[in-house]
């Protein structure tokens, strides 16, 4: 199963070139069983690092454009009535498949965004007050472009906390964007791509991965991390209990792609600023030039011993 992971992470790495770690870091979500943000200007690849990920994995793969007018039922579904019939017949939404790509995200309404977080939460849709199952696996793989570019709607912290991890791509350096300018136009490799894993393979991965054993002192790790965020001088909010299991399953994910059945307290240290980089904001009154999520995240690293 290593090898097949390390497979999956080769052959993105052929589409998205440079970007090792990013790839590591979205193939660890979902192993994880979470959701990923990416959040990046336009045009660096977030939208082909998903559909590279998808089709290397050999799942379903829709993606949806988030516009301004875009409405909960063009994500989830409606029920039309069908004359022959005489009755509403449910069409499912795009939201029916194994990996649903949610590109820009933040430029939908907080309505239409809204539409994905029974779906995110529970892997279900409830319309019309009738619950359907969404396929296993089920992940939501959403790009959105930075929050002072024009037609942007801030996400909810409730719906950035069912993202286990966000992303930045950042710009290539300057070999890779060579490769890039004078290679093979990437969506001409993305048709080439070929699944390196079958669905049924994924989801035991997901299984063996809760198998990968934390010792105590590391769960005492990751509880003191949630602790000084909470009692922390520079953060408005600490990590919830969800973000501490988030962490520790990304950890878990990062161990078993390292090849290894145990976590190390580096697994954490590696995981932490994609897994909580969202979740924390500064306080207005915090010293020190505390402005960024990823500045938080530096200072609790180094506030918490391992």
């Amino acid at each position: 199963m290593h090898q097949q992971l390390q497979a999956v992470a080769r052959q993105v790495g052929t589409v998205i070139v440079g970007k090792d770690r990013q790839i590591r870091l979205a193939l660890t979500c979902l192993l994880a069983g979470g959701h990923l943000l990416i959040e990046d200007l336009p045009g660096v690849g977030k939208t082909t690092l998903a559909h590279a990920l998808a089709l290397s994995l050999g799942l379903n793969f829709n993606r949806l454009q988030f516009t301004s007018d875009l409405l909960p039922a063009d994500v989830n579904g409606i029920a039309i009535y069908q004359r022959e019939q005489g009755a509403f017949v449910f069409h499912p939404g795009p939201i029916f498949t194994q990996v649903l790509l949610a590109d820009e995200i933040n430029r939908a309404t907080p309505k239409a965004q809204s539409g994905l977080l029974e779906a995110m939460a529970e892997q279900q849709v409830t319309s019309d007050g009738v619950t359907r199952p969404l396929p296993a696996p089920f992940f939501v793989i959403a790009t959105q472009n930075p929050g002072h570019q024009i037609g942007t709607y801030p996400l909810p912290e409730s719906q950035l906390d069912r993202f286990l991890m966000c992303l930045s791509l950042g710009y290539p350096d300057a070999a890779a964007e060579r490769a890039l300018l004078m290679g093979e136009d990437r969506r001409q490799l993305l048709k080439n791509l070929q699944p390196q894993m079958q669905p049924a393979q994924l989801l035991a991965a997901q299984q063996a991965v809760r198998q990968i054993h934390a010792a105590p002192a590391l769960i005492d790790y990751v509880q003191a991390l949630a602790a000084a965020s909470r009692n922390s001088a520079w953060c408005a909010e600490g990590l919830s209990p969800r973000a501490a299991i988030a962490l520790l399953h990304a950890a878990r994910a990062w161990a078993m792609l390292s090849g290894r059945d145990h976590v190390l307290p580096e697994d954490v240290q590696l995981v932490l600023e994609p897994v909580c980089v969202h979740r924390l904001r500064p306080l207005p009154s915090a010293q020190g030039g505390v402005q960024t999520g990823a500045q938080l995240v530096q200072r609790l690293r180094l506030a918490v011993p391992v």
